[in-house]
């Protein structure tokens, strides 16, 4: 039984790959995904600041507050976890999330 084991784990693609050079080179790509990805905000942001905050009243409150404390909760568990990739892009996305609820309260104020 034993055996068994040790061959299933042999075939195991995660313990196959855990020390290849290649996951320096994934974490890299996922450090810059991690702060490129949060930019997807920008539109939305540029929209509810300068060119159509009449339509602020369409965004959600509670959807971009919890946005933003997801983002926080991911970002402390990146720090924590001293993983580059979590923290950043979670501190970039807690940043933007942040901006969108300012906008919200600031354009309509506090409303369900």
């Amino acid at each position: 039984m034993k055996v068994e084991n040790d061959t299933m784990a042999d075939r195991n693609i995660f313990s196959r790959i855990r020390n290849q050079e290649w996951i320096k080179r994934y974490e890299t790509l996922m450090v810059v995904v991690g702060f490129v990805g949060p930019f997807a905000v920008v539109p939305q942001l540029i929209k509810l600041y300068f060119t159509h905050s009449q339509h602020a009243s369409g965004q959600s409150l509670v959807t971009w507050s919890l946005y933003a404390l997801l983002s926080l909760l991911w970002f402390a568990y990146g720090l924590i976890v001293g993983k580059l990739p979590i923290y950043i892009g979670n501190g970039i996305s807690l940043l933007m999330n942040l901006l969108m609820v300012a906008g919200i309260l600031f354009h309509v104020g506090f409303t369900l």
